[in-house]
């Protein structure tokens, strides 16, 4: 698992290129400051140190990401079931379902996701 990690105001940043992709940096800058209420300095400061960690491009003021929410996302997830949870889905689905309950549609769903991945092994 490449490190995807993204620190809160990173993540808030990224969520802002994702969203207006591909964007130029002038006007990602203005969105910073409508969004996050950043200064244009700070928008280009966080714009170079992603652009460095290859998570954006930013090629002829002009802004893509290189690295998709969904990868985010997934990394961040398995960070917090192995950092809290020893590595444990099930552990994790407890404590995350202890107090929530889901619809019939939201049961199904997961239900269906974790067919499609199970592991069958032929022996």
């Amino acid at each position: 698992m490449e490190e995807c990690k993204l620190f809160e105001s990173e993540y808030r940043f990224m969520n802002l290129v994702w969203e207006l992709e591909p964007v130029r940096s002038t006007e990602l800058a203005k969105a910073c400051y409508a969004e996050l209420g950043w200064k244009k300095s700070t928008c280009y400061t966080v714009l170079k140190k992603l652009s460095e960690r290859n998570f954006i491009k930013n090629e002829e003021a002009v802004v893509t990401s290189l690295i998709g929410r969904e990868e985010v996302q997934k990394y961040e997830s398995e960070s917090v079931v192995m950092k809290n949870f020893n590595g444990s889905l099930p552990a994790f689905l407890t404590a995350f379902l202890k107090d929530k309950k889901l619809t019939r549609e939201e049961a199904e769903e997961i239900r269906k996701m974790i067919e499609e991945a199970v592991v069958t092994t032929k022996g």
